[in-house]
């Protein structure tokens, strides 16, 4: 078997015919006689996108419509064209994947989504789950992983690594008490240290102390962090009709 840097398969011409190394070369009547599933893919990386080009179309049974780098693009071919399942991958050019799946929801597109990441962080799964994604799988997935994941979606079900559902709602803002939401709340508004202790009554170095506790259970490391995560988290329960 011959895989790239990327991690894909490559396919091999055999007697002029270009042929999948790594699953069955020989495709059934069936498979060549149904409907192809409509594809879409939206990724700011031209060697995962040259990759994922080669491999769905080695396979048969998978038409890539269209490739593109930013969300924005990716969001206009969505309101224009029919197709079956949208590929995107976490990072795109101008937006990250939890904003292409908060967009989706917000304007009611009706696109079925599988999110190719590059990304074993067990959180971003969790985040995708929430906004509504009906697919997950990794770059470094094999391509049969890939290939049903993309065709379960296809055909409307969900097929996602597994995860405990009773924790999909857990993020690190959920985690946090009324008055350490409350705190992280004026920190967005601009309010400093001094406004803190004085409009609460307590010391500076309690301040400090407390935002000390807020950065550590958000896991970030200072205030610009912490109103980022809190303004991002904010702007996407306002958009989403799920919110």
């Amino acid at each position: 078997m011959m895989h790239d840097p990327t991690g894909f398969a490559h396919c091999q011409t055999v007697r002029g015919q270009t042929l999948p190394l790594n699953i069955k070369s020989a495709k059934t009547n069936q498979a060549n006689t149904e409907r192809r599933v409509r594809v879409v893919v939206a990724e700011r990386n031209p060697l995962v996108v040259s990759a994922l080009r080669e491999m769905l179309e080695c396979d048969g049974r998978f038409d890539l419509l269209s490739a593109v780098h930013s969300g924005s693009q990716f969001l206009e071919l969505a309101a224009a064209t029919k197709f079956d399942v949208g590929i995107i991958g976490w990072k795109l050019a101008d937006m990250d994947g939890a904003d292409v799946l908060t967009e989706v929801q917000s304007r009611q597109l009706g696109v079925r989504i599988t999110v190719f990441s590059n990304d074993h962080d067990i959180g971003i799964l969790k985040q995708c789950v929430r906004l509504g994604a009906q697919g997950y799988c990794f770059q470094f997935d094999d391509p049969p992983v890939i290939f049903e994941t993309i065709l379960a979606v296809a055909h409307g079900r969900i097929c996602i690594p597994y995860i405990d559902i009773n924790k999909v709602n857990d993020t690190p803002l959920s985690r946090l008490t009324v008055r350490e939401r409350e705190l992280l709340a004026v920190l967005s508004d601009g309010w400093t240290n001094l406004q803190i202790a004085t409009r609460t009554g307590i010391s500076e170095n309690t301040v400090k102390y407390h935002l000390k506790n807020l950065y550590d259970k958000l896991d970030v490391r200072n205030r610009a962090m912490a109103v980022a995560l809190y303004s991002s988290e904010k702007r996407r329960n306002s958009k989403s009709p799920f919110g």
